[in-house]
């Protein structure tokens, strides 16, 4: 019998702390390793084509262009009039000679997959509005490759400004299938770090991570060749059904810290945006740009810290908190209480990592 005197009432706190014990005890912070790589095999595939694409409302290739107009004469030709020639296609206007292109699953293709083709004029076409792509195999993009779809179907221009430029959804058909290949002739599988994670300390910690979950009593599976590939000798017995493996690492989290490749600022121009990784340090520097004078200063060790000096009108401290040196956010941060232009940020930070001051990975997109 149920005894409802011996009944444990759980109050509201001791819910929500309960709850708080399950999420702080997994690994919130850390990084999954399939986060940071990628697969050697995985990889996207492209087939190519070129075609036509017929019904245009007098705004296609035009008669006189005649890389259009020989492939129309021979698609007559086999399907109508074996005798007509490009020469007298001069008044079609509805016809436009398009290349295309359909990007393919990395996870591999079956046989009967449909893929989007994206289309695009080559000739004088001013629109494809409202065409449709005529019935045109594709294939790889490599010379001699087979045949791995038949394209057609609707095209849809999607952007209004650009109306020679479509894509066809579902257009491709896949008549044969594509799969991706994970191990090489000697059954090793290739983890490709992302360009952000690249670097000879990442690699090092992926391997040795590797190496203590699948053999931690035994000889090293995994190394790193270089800074961006890490390999794994996969066991005989796991290569035939490898799901279960591959799995097991991808999984695996790794210490936010083990994965960091220092630090870097990534200038994107065209936005104006900059963003920073790592604690990105800069030395001692006086900046002058368009009338802005700022002037940082370490102080030297044994002195007492004091304020950065700033010749302008506006005060910024760089550094706020008595630390031993200067920051980048820092100096950003003066750059926004003073109002400096993103290109002029953009322009300042080339110039201190030109002349050593930012110590700090510059990319600029």
């Amino acid at each position: 019998m149920f005894d409802h005197a011996s009944t444990t009432r759980f109050s509201p706190r001791w819910i929500v702390g309960l709850i708080a014990l399950i999420v702080f005890a997994l690994p919130a912070h850390a990084v999954q390793v399939q986060d940071i790589v990628r697969l050697k095999g995985a990889e996207k595939n492209t087939l190519v084509g070129m075609g036509l694409v017929i019904g245009l409302d007098g705004t296609g290739d035009g008669g006189k262009f005649l890389p259009a107009m020989r492939p129309l004469a021979e698609v007559i030709g086999q399907l109508i009039d074996p005798n007509v020639v490009a020469s007298e296609l001069q008044d079609a206007r509805n016809v436009a000679l398009v290349a295309l292109t359909a990007d393919l699953s990395g996870a591999g293709v079956r046989e009967g997959d449909r893929v989007d083709v994206h289309v695009a004029s080559v000739g004088p076409a001013r629109s494809l509005r409202g065409g449709r792509l005529f019935l045109i195999p594709m294939t790889g993009p490599m010379p001699g490759s087979p045949v791995f779809a038949f394209a057609q179907g609707a095209v849809t221009v999607e952007d209004r400004n650009t109306p020679t430029v479509g894509v066809v959804k579902n257009g491709a058909q896949l008549t044969r299938d594509i799969m991706a290949r994970y191990f090489d002739e000697r059954g090793r599988l290739t983890l490709v770090l992302n360009d952000a994670n690249a670097s000879w300390p990442v690699a090092n910690n992926l391997a040795s991570l590797i190496n203590g979950l699948i053999a931690p009593d035994g000889p090293n599976v995994a190394r790193a060749v270089d800074q961006r590939n890490v390999v794994v000798q996969v066991p005989p017995y796991e290569r035939d059904d490898p799901a279960a493996f591959i799995s097991q690492i991808l999984t695996t989290y790794m210490d936010p810290s083990q994965v960091s490749t220092g630090a870097r600022v990534v200038i994107n121009e065209r936005t104006g945006t900059i963003v920073i990784s790592g604690d990105v340090q800069v030395s001692p520097v006086i900046i002058s740009h368009k009338g802005l004078t700022i002037t940082t200063v370490t102080p030297p060790p044994g002195q007492p810290q004091f304020e950065p000096e700033v010749t302008e009108e506006n005060f910024i401290a760089f550094d706020p908190e008595n630390r031993a040196g200067a920051k980048l956010a820092d100096l950003l941060n003066a750059f926004n209480q003073l109002k400096v232009p993103a290109e002029d940020r953009i322009a300042i930070l080339r110039l201190m990592h030109e002349s050593g001051k930012l110590h700090a990975q510059l990319i600029v997109e």
